[in-house]
């Protein structure tokens, strides 16, 4: 196992490279704010995050919604009674499975928090950097395989890439609740970051001449996930510290970038146990 300087980060540094954490706290503000289907409020009742309102249709007392009622009554959390046509006007998903609660905009947190949580853990920190992702859906797919895989975060771009909206919270079963995911403005200088902090950046790439399963992930790791038409960019992929693939033996010669993520973030685990 290779061995990249120790592990010394200073918050005062981050904060340069990141310019004003305050002001990108704060431009990061700026974002769907609905959840809706039962899984995903019921795990964000379950998180303790702050819910401004709960609408839930009228007449829907089955099942799991009654959990959910119950929740919210014991944290003294409003909810509304409303018509099916009502949720359905205010769902993004279409798939609201009659509850919608109504939260203050998602927070990203900033790289340095990822790194503080794996310290705290006093695991070797395991993150995932996804360069260019657009479909919710597999941004929610990758949260969701992340978080249970115990992914420390996720690092996105802001420009050509989806944000954290109610479609990835819902193909997140809820997971996006319970992981850290940080918004930055630049991949490169992120990467920069990381390594200086002690992370190997591996990139997955179709013509890589190392497969997964061959890569030493046991240290402190970031995998890149590359965008699902194009893959990485140049410039991430030459920043990287190592490339690694897939092998592919059908005719179809590519995966789901979803799919990819969870195959070499299993592999990750696989390792670390």
């Amino acid at each position: 196992m290779k061995d990249r300087k120790d592990f010394n980060k200073s918050k005062s540094k981050y904060s340069n490279y990141n310019h004003n954490k305050k002001l990108q706290h704060d431009e990061n503000k700026s974002y769907d704010d609905i959840v809706e289907g039962r899984n995903p409020v019921m795990e964000l009742l379950e998180s303790g995050k702050d819910i401004n309102k709960i609408f839930i249709q009228s007449g829907e007392k089955n099942g799991s919604i009654n959990k959910i009622i119950a929740k919210a009554k014991e944290k003294r959390i409003v909810m509304v009674e409303v018509q099916k046509a009502k949720l359905d006007e205010m769902s993004e998903t279409k798939n609201h499975q009659g509850v919608i609660a109504i939260v203050p905009p998602f927070e990203y947190c900033d790289v340095y928090d990822i790194l503080e949580y794996a310290k705290q853990r006093n695991e070797k920190p395991f993150i995932i950097i996804l360069d260019g992702i657009e479909d919710p859906h597999n941004l929610g797919s990758i949260i969701r395989t992340a978080e249970t895989a115990g992914v420390h975060g996720i690092i996105i771009p802001k420009r050509r890439s989806v944000a954290v909206n109610a479609t990835v919270a819902k193909t997140s079963a809820g997971a996006v609740e319970h992981i850290r995911v940080s918004r930055v403005s630049n991949i490169n200088e992120t990467i920069k970051y990381l390594k200086e902090n002690g992370v190997w950046i591996y990139g997955t790439d179709g013509e890589a001449k190392n497969l997964y399963y061959n890569q030493d992930f046991r240290d402190s790791t970031a995998i890149v996930i590359g965008s699902e038409g194009f893959g990485m960019s140049d410039l991430v992929k030459k920043n990287c510290d190592g490339l690694v693939r897939i092998p592919m033996k059908g005719k179809i010669n590519s995966l789901n970038a979803s799919v990819s993520a969870g195959i070499v973030i299993y592999e990750v685990v696989k390792q670390r146990r």
